[in-house]
């Protein structure tokens, strides 16, 4: 017998089949490729930043200049970075994912060719903006594919998974940057960028399809809205910058600002490192100040998958408790533990060690600290992405670049003030400004998921 509910509670399972029809296009090992392909786009920027830096010193020296000009081109990459991001951001909404990879790897191949061959700063500065603006579609477009494979049930583990792969580069990067510096020269390590780069370009011709949902795609809407429907490609403009607006939500606003004090921590404690801990403790080979990124690195790999496994619990669980209601914010349950005591209090540590205890004991105190301060950090980013992509699906690129480029600018002031800073007030009581930061950044989740 047909009753009044009929019609809709089938049109209820039309949409929930089309809607699962979305993450049913590949299979299961399709998927697996495609997030190593992604995976891989998304480390090229962090071998990028992280390994110019232990080599700083010696191209100092090598250009008669001093360790801030040179941590400048450090700063200007992360700046460079978080603008670049915005835009390809915006454009892989339009076009797709695809096409902005195509687009963007040769311009990092051009830029470490550049970098290597670079005669003075305003040179070196000139092509490592090149470079980082090529490499940094790897993340925001990333996260956006992998929301577009993986459902929500799975897409906190997914983003996890992606984000450990990535932050193999803060792992890897300093310690591969400061063997290659030290072996052979930091010219070197630019030319390794271009063949990464341009082995990233071919995964992405051979291995990468697109992802993006035909609903989100702002191109084919465009083309019907303007009756040119029978054209397939028309370049159109569009402001990078409108990415920006979505900061104006209360909430992601408080989960960025959160991100970015936590986040903040990891340069304080990274980008000086040659000049606190390799000083302090007499340490001036540029290989042994890299291998001082590993504990960071190694904690990042461990805090993005756990964090992400541990938010997607916490989404079900509480679902559960709801009685299948889902409350988005549920997610940044998950980031309590990292944000509340393993990022302050491992700063903190880290510079009370610094300054007052010596020798191997301070040594190996400070690798634990940076240890779980990398097990902090991505315990707390890890399910704030999957939350961005939860709440804002459709848009999952570009809130990942507002999102990210409003860090990266916090980020890019502290890589250029962190030396200063230190020089002016010391280790110590500079971890400890970090440190409040880092609660202050706390505060701003249990407000967010209250609320």
């Amino acid at each position: 017998m047909t009753i009044e509910e009929t019609p809709l509670l089938a049109l209820e399972d039309a949409t929930q089949k089309a809607h699962d029809a979305l993450y049913d296009r590949f299979s299961r090992s399709r998927k697996r490729s495609i997030v190593g392909v992604v995976s891989w786009a998304g480390l090229l920027p962090m071998f990028v930043s992280q390994s110019f830096v232990p080599a700083i010193p010696q191209i100092a020296r090598e250009f008669h200049s001093t360790g801030p000009v040179i941590n400048l081109a450090v700063s200007l990459s992360i700046l460079t970075a978080a603008l670049a991001n915005l835009l390809w951001a915006r454009y892989s909404g339009f076009y797709g994912r695809r096409p902005i990879y195509l687009f963007s790897f040769p311009l990092l191949c051009i830029g470490s060719l550049g970098t290597a061959a670079a005669q003075d700063v305003p040179q070196l500065m000139i092509w490592r903006t090149v470079q980082a603006f090529g490499a940094s579609s790897g993340m925001s477009v990333g996260a956006a594919v992998i929301g577009d494979i993986y459902r929500l049930e799975e897409r906190g583990t997914a983003i996890g998974v992606f984000f450990a792969a990535c932050l193999l580069g803060p792992a890897l990067a300093p310690p591969v940057g400061g063997l290659v510096a030290y072996y052979a020269s930091w010219r070197v390590m630019q030319l390794a960028l271009f063949s990464a780069g341009l082995s990233a370009l071919l995964m992405v011709v051979f291995f990468l399809p697109e992802t993006i949902h035909p609903d989100v795609q702002g191109l084919q809407r465009y083309l019907r809205e303007k009756g040119r429907g029978d054209k397939k490609w028309v370049w159109v403009w569009l402001n990078p910058f409108s990415s920006l607006w979505i900061l104006r939500s209360p909430n992601v606003m408080a989960v960025t600002l959160a991100n970015t004090f936590v986040l903040i921590t990891d340069f304080v404690l990274l980008i000086p490192l040659a000049y606190t801990i390799g000083v302090r403790y007499n340490i001036k080979n540029e290989a042994l100040i890299g291998a001082f990124f590993l504990p960071a690195g190694l904690g990042n790999v461990i805090g993005a998958p756990l964090g992400g496994s541990i938010s997607d619990k916490v989404v079900a669980k509480w679902r559960a408790k709801r009685k299948g209601e889902w409350v988005p914010e549920d997610r940044l349950r998950a980031t309590t533990i990292g944000s509340l005591v393993l990022v302050p209090m491992s700063i903190l540590l880290s510079g009370l060690i610094t300054e007052f205890v010596d020798g191997t004991p301070g040594i190996v105190l400070n690798l634990v600290c940076l240890f779980f301060n990398g097990i902090g950090i991505d315990t707390v980013l890890s399910p704030s992405s999957a939350y961005y992509v939860d709440v804002l699906h459709k848009q999952s690129a570009e809130v990942m670049a507002a999102s990210g480029g409003f860090r990266s600018v916090a980020v890019a002031l502290t890589a250029a003030g962190v030396l200063p800073l230190i020089n002016t007030i010391g280790v110590a009581a500079t971890n400890a400004l970090s440190a409040v930061l880092a609660w202050l950044g706390f505060v701003q989740v249990p407000i967010t998921f209250r609320r």
